[in-house]
């Protein structure tokens, strides 16, 4: 597949992709947090779970692999990797087509991905603990932490979480400009949270649902103030670590991705137009990279939840109708689709998808190096469904 292309279709390409990721065309609260204050966050008395023993029923794992290539057939998708898991079934991990088209590397299961707006469900998790812990509250309002943001004075932390708070996005004509005339720059969290405070509020708070990037890169600011630490310190302390989660990182600087990794495409009338990785202009929102098993731990922990209280779960899976991403529903930071719970993520060439069914304990974990397909459709997320379909149908 060839990957030349002219600097107007790069440009053109690079604007799309961002747009993407923020689900933006351009053109009721429980109180929680509170109680004692815990001395050790909810990760640090959570194992990292083994994967299930054995090898999944070899049809099963036939059904699966034959619904990864039709996927990858039906949206032109270079490459991909996919797991399985299912207690006391088994596993199943798979790796397809090509990582990097021009350099003919194919993609192998131990490679780390861009997990885009997966990084959300970390972040939320995150204000959650600390929520748990009494060292901020979801009622706290947004200008406690945060100044100059239109109705910071209203709109309360849950708000954001859930996607209720009103914000106006920072991806705006002008920051798709700078991000264009400069793919290579890398931007600051409070360089993102700045294009957002600068524009009006685009409904009052609590008052619709709409999903953001804003609302939680001003909560990974709300982190931060709240704990004093840097976010990638919080994140690393109260996440990463206890998990061992070693293949799993918040990255900003794209020389700090490890090699060999995966080229991000979208594909134009048939052609794979390689796209430059930048994932600091996601923040909170979008800038980390996983692993597949890493994504398998993480599944788990996003169904079960384990790392906060059982009340606090419960505030997490309130749902609501939201325009996209692709979701049943949309909670606080996590959103459901016939009964999995998890988070999908999409941007400059990637898509992906991590989710767990509570009832039987199954996993599905996709990563694939396309994204901006030409009916809006989410190649992670529809490999996902049809999997989940295919396990139903085996149970």
């Amino acid at each position: 597949m060839p990957t030349s292309f002219s600097s107007s279709r790069r440009q053109r390409a690079l604007a799309l992709s961002v747009i993407a990721l923020t689900g933006v065309s351009l053109g009721a609260c429980t109180s929680a947090g509170g109680g004692d204050a815990a001395e050790t966050s909810a990760a640090e008395a959570v194992l990292r779970p083994a994967a299930p023993e054995g090898q999944l029923p070899e049809l099963l794992q036939s059904e699966l692999q034959a619904t990864l290539d039709e996927k990858m057939a039906e949206y032109d998708v270079p490459g991909a990797v996919a797991g399985v898991w299912i207690p006391g079934e088994g596993s199943w991990t798979t790796a397809a087509g090509l990582a990097d088209v021009e350099g003919g590397v194919d993609a192998t299961t131990d490679m780390v991905w861009p997990i885009r707006s997966i990084t959300k469900s970390y972040t939320v998790t995150l204000l959650l603990q600390l929520a748990d812990e009494g060292t901020l509250s979801l009622d706290d309002t947004l200008d406690q932490y945060v100044d100059g943001v239109p109705n910071g004075d209203e709109i309360i932390l849950l708000e954001l979480a859930n996607m209720s708070s009103g914000n106006a996005d920072y991806v705006n004509e002008g920051f798709i400009e700078e991000f264009v005339a400069d793919p290579t720059r890398v931007f600051t969290l409070d360089e993102l949270n700045a294009a957002a405070i600068g524009q009006p509020a685009q409904f009052a708070p609590g008052s619709e649902y709409l999903y953001t990037n804003s609302n939680i890169n001003f909560l990974g600011s709300v982190i931060e103030e709240a704990t004093g630490q840097r976010f990638t310190e919080v994140l690393t302390e109260r996440i990463l670590e206890p998990l061992e989660q070693t293949g799993t990182s918040y990255i900003t600087d794209v020389d700090d991705w490890s090699e060999p990794h995966a080229v991000g495409y979208i594909v134009e009338d048939g052609v794979p137009i390689a796209q430059q990785e930048n994932a600091s202009i996601f923040g909170p929102a979008g800038s980390m990279f996983s692993t597949l098993d890493d994504g398998r731990v993480w599944a788990e922990m996003l169904g079960t939840g384990a790392l906060v209280t059982p009340e606090m779960q419960e505030i997490r899976e309130v749902g609501h109708e939201i325009p996209s991403p692709p979701y049943d529903l949309y909670a606080v930071g996590i959103g459901t689709t016939d009964g999995w719970w998890g988070h999908n993520g999409e941007g400059i060439g990637f898509t992906a998808a991590t989710f767990y069914e509570p009832e039987t304990g199954a996993s599905i974990v996709v990563y694939m190096n396309e994204s901006n397909v030409a009916d809006g459709a989410h190649p992670a997320d529809q490999t996902f469904r049809a999997m989940a379909t295919a396990i139903e149908a085996s149970m």
